[in-house]
């Protein structure tokens, strides 16, 4: 297969997977051409990952072929092993805990058998554009989640291959180093041609590929450009149903003003290291209060200590004037709790699990058919918990922690890895709730267009609270922080980023669009207009467009911690 720029270097025709009776992959087929980075986005479950380690070599069809320059992995998985990088899911599993950073590089070193020469070129060139050549003397264990991802990065590219194979490369990352990643990625894209092929389940990545599929329990749904796509979960949600989704309306608040739970200087330590850091806050009735974050960034351990199921460092907690640490269960009476595993029986019936949780909260003559039709499971009674899909599940679980009506309800990760229709669903119910009832709502998440549909956001970073606020009030807070965001689009992609690179430092990639972060918006338009006609790098588009939330938490995370912004 030739080298050239647009030339196919994976091909995967009509493959399928089994595991026993179950069909993971059906009938799967795509192409990627050289210097692509293509992006197969689904949910937990949709298939990806089985793709990934097929091309990879690790997993063999049931039936059909993939190629990879044009050598049939099925059929020779040794051959394409030198010309590959493959990272598999979860923050840094393939390295090892107990050796330094230095250490785990060199073992990739010596299992790659790769000469000492080229070794030293790449290592030089991956350190520097990961930043972790202060870290080398570093154990792995005491990396946080973003470095590990880097290092793991490091350790697939050392012997700088053609192609990367990357399954779920950023889930759990902290958004500063979900964006180094990115820029990682495009870099090397930019400056190698390297291929790249990745999963992920957050749909706001899909505008930093070139090219996506939207997978769905085993098939493609759907391979366009991310261009040709403005609304992704939309056009999800009618792949997956065969209808158009009802318009979603974030309804505001009635406004209750009475404050129903207040947190003051709170902090969590385990050991030396502090989990929770100092958070004030005060969250009122009927408000549904997002708290956005990686992994690892104390979400679950404040919700824990709110919920009264862990003991506070420092400060206090109060829940409807409640002590949480004094009145733990008059507290437990008041609140509704869904963690993020959904504490189900999967070998009860829904049912039998209902009748559970009711006998655990005291709730006498409830009604059960009410339930079941406010939350959709009308007709699952019976079911087992274990046979339900991922979605569903998570209704059963919500309508558990309803059961007793709680005036609070606490959402851990309630929707990590379900699909768009799940997700769309389970938010309705919410709303319902809150706006209906009156019920707070306090959710945990790290997707960050799920944020958008809460009345308030606390953004979290190494346990910190270190924003409070709408989403606008903090998208406005970032353009004060870093600017506005223009977005520029040219078929020249390349040639103009560079031009742009010299000009602005502010910058980054998403897919074949450049974003600029400015202070003075006219200026900056005008000197891009004239870098590009100078160069004739016609036609191109330049727009003020509105900051993400991923930007904005960047944004907050780099002004928390001193960095330059």
């Amino acid at each position: 297969m030739g080298e050239t720029l647009n030339s196919v270097v994976i091909r995967v025709e009509r493959v399928s997977r089994f595991y026993g009776n179950f069909q993971a992959v059906k009938e799967v087929s795509f192409e990627i051409k050289k210097g692509e980075v293509f992006g197969l986005i689904g949910p937990d479950g949709a298939g990806k990952s089985s793709i990934i380690q097929i091309l990879a070599g690790v997993l063999t069809p049931n039936s059909g072929r993939a190629f990879i320059n044009g050598i049939d992995v099925t059929k020779e998985p040794e051959r394409i092993k030198a010309i590959i990088g493959y990272m598999p899911q979860g923050l840094g599993v393939n390295l090892y805990d107990n050796l330094t950073v230095e250490e785990n590089i060199n073992f990739f070193r010596d299992l790659r058998l790769i000469p000492e020469d080229v070794f030293k070129k790449n290592k030089k060139i991956l350190l520097e554009i990961t930043r972790l050549r202060p870290f080398l003397n570093r154990q792995v264990k005491d990396l946080s989640g973003g470095m590990r991802q880097k290092l793991a990065l490091i350790c697939t590219l050392l012997h700088l291959p053609d192609i990367i194979l990357l399954d779920e490369p950023t889930t759990g990352v902290d958004p500063l180093s979900r964006q180094d990643f990115w820029k990682i990625i495009h870099s090397l894209v930019k400056e190698r041609q390297i291929t790249v092929l990745l999963t992920t389940s957050y749909m706001d990545e899909a505008e930093r590929c070139h090219k996506i599929a939207l997978m769905h329990e085993g098939r493609i749904l759907l391979e366009d450009f991310p261009e040709n796509l403005p609304d992704l979960e939309n056009i999800f949600i009618e792949r997956i149903t065969g209808k158009k989704p009802e318009s979603f309306v974030c309804k505001s608040s009635k406004n209750w003003d009475s404050t129903v739970i207040v947190c003051k200087n709170v902090s969590k330590v385990f050991g030396d290291f502090r989990a929770v850091d100092k958070v004030d806050l005060e969250v009122k009735k009927g408000e549904i209060l997002g708290l956005l974050g990686p992994n690892g960034a104390g979400k679950t351990t404040l919700i824990k200590m709110m919920c009264g199921l862990l003991e506070p460092s420092e400060g206090k907690i109060s829940i409807l004037e409640y002590d949480v640490q004094k009145e733990r269960t008059k507290v437990w009476n008041m609140i509704g709790y869904m963690s993020q595993r959904f504490s189900l029986y999967k070998d009860l019936t829904v049912k039998e699990n209902m009748e559970l949780y009711a006998g655990l909260y005291g709730v006498k003559n409830f009604d059960l058919e009410e339930f079941f039709q406010r939350l959709g499971l009308k007709g699952l009674e019976k079911k087992l918990v274990k046979d339900l899909p991922f979605g569903i599940r998570q209704r059963v679980a919500l309508a558990c922690a309803l059961l007793h009506k709680p005036p609070i309800l606490f959402l851990d990760e309630p929707t990590s890895g379900v699909d768009p229709v799940a997700r769309r669903n389970f938010w309705k119910i919410i709303y319902q709730i809150s706006r209906e009832e009156g019920t707070t709502v306090i959710v945990s998440t790290h997707y960050m267009d799920e944020a958008e549909h809460c009345d308030r956001l606390g953004l979290m970073n190494r346990g910190k609270l270190i924003a409070l606020g709408t989403p606008e009030e903090i998208k406005k807070e970032s353009e004060n922080i870093s600017g506005y965001l223009l977005q520029i689009k040219t078929p020249h992609f390349h040639k103009a980023y560079e031009l742009i690179f010299q000009e602005f430092n502010e910058n980054s990639i998403y897919g074949n669009k450049i974003f600029v972060r400015t202070f003075e918006i006219e200026n900056a338009k005008e000197k891009i207009k004239n870098l590009l006609e100078a160069q004739n790098l016609l036609p191109f588009e330049i727009k003020q467009v509105s900051v993400s939330l991923q930007e904005a938490f960047v944004d907050f995370i780099k002004r928390t911690e001193g960095l330059n912004v």
